[in-house]
């Protein structure tokens, strides 16, 4: 056992999950420094133990069979404001970090505001949401290079980001993330210019005008909350991994087909969303699918449901297990692809399941 590290044996994960799912692990160790964090993976891979990092487990699905080996629970903490400049560590509270910065009068995350989970995660999934992701104004990923067996400072342009994807993610075992440093804007207390539609026409503001940040993170709590997106232990709609697909981003022959398809089932006068998403393709919506397939809000009867707020939550609604959830997921997933020929993959990491 490492020294001064807590450690639990045949420790539940399902509490340390915002779905509430999985079983045990082994081992539980909860690391509240970088050397900590540094020193359980270190120990882990020269025993050739299977290791899982968890952070705020707001992007885990467990298998209910649990995990065979050493679950991390990074709890380090630290917020470093030095002017513009902002230094996290992994294990500090996301939403809470981002409610600091608008507090500071800084622009640059207030669009990611009320997204569970904790800041080491940010640039795994390269979150974004409303306009903004973490690439934009992300500088450096300090981690623990578990090939390497150093620590070392990744610079933004070597992550590897893309549309909720980055070399991390890509690689997942590699690295473990101990700080993200980040280069927001001082603005007067204003935004970053708005560009998500549904957030500017609840400002009513247009695309690319500017407001003042708190006004623009409280605005993005509100279609956060009535969508169900922002954790509340007493609400089971709220019970979920946050969206669990990504949008589809289709080639241009594969978009051509799934507007074929459309017509087809929908009628020639309805079009579907697409957004453009580099040279030859384009980015359509999956909740839109999934609505469009038959899986409306609150689809269900069993103790894993579509959430009755958005049709890209899947909930578990108390008493759910994890195969009760991906047999959900994977309906969903099937139904989306026998009606517009597009497969969903699912955002969340799976934990010794697949979907």
């Amino acid at each position: 056992m490492l020294n001064d590290v807590h450690e639990t044996r045949n420790a539940p994960l399902a509490p340390l999950t915002t779905l509430r799912l999985g079983g045990p692990a082994d081992r539980l160790v909860t690391a509240v420094t970088d050397d900590e964090v540094v020193a359980a993976v270190v120990e882990a891979d020269a025993a050739g133990t299977p290791l899982l990092i968890i952070g705020g487990g707001s992007n885990l699905v467990i298998a209910d069979a649990g995990f065979r080996g050493t679950a991390l629970r990074v709890a380090t903490t630290g917020f470093d404001l030095d002017g513009t400049r902002l230094t996290l560590a992994a294990g500090e509270n996301w939403s809470a970090a981002v409610a600091r910065t608008v507090e500071a009068g800084l622009a640059g995350l207030e669009c990611l505001a009320g997204i569970p989970g904790s800041a080491g995660a940010t640039p795994i999934q390269n979150v974004g949401a409303y306009g903004q992701e973490v690439a934009a104004v992300l500088t450096e990923v300090i981690a623990y290079d578990r090939a390497e067996r150093a620590v070392c400072a990744i610079p933004a342009d070597d992550c590897g980001f893309a549309y909720r994807h980055s070399r991390f993610k890509a690689d997942p075992g590699r690295f473990v993330v101990l700080r993200v440093r980040f280069e927001l804007e001082d603005a007067g207390g204003l935004s970053a210019p708005i560009q998500y539609a549904e957030a500017a026409r609840l400002l009513g503001v247009e695309p690319g005008e500017r407001v003042p940040a708190a006004t623009a993170r409280d605005a993005v709590l509100k279609l956060r909350t009535g969508k169900g997106m922002v954790l509340d232990p007493e609400d089971h709609d709220t019970w979920s991994a946050g969206s669990f697909f990504t949008n589809p981003v289709l080639e241009q022959a594969e978009f051509a087909d799934f507007r074929d398809r459309v017509a087809h089932r929908l009628g020639p006068d309805v079009t579907p969303p697409a957004y453009p998403a580099g040279e030859g393709r384009t980015k359509t919506s999956a909740a839109w699918l999934i609505d469009r397939a038959g899986f409306a809000k609150g689809y269900g009867t069993g103790p894993a449901r579509i959430s009755g707020k958005h049709t890209l939550a899947l909930t578990n609604r108390g008493g759910a297990t994890t195969a009760d959830l991906l047999a959900l997921a994977r309906e969903v997933r099937d139904g989306v692809r026998d009606a517009f020929g597009v497969t969903l993959v699912n955002e969340p990491v799976t934990v010794d399941v697949s979907l």
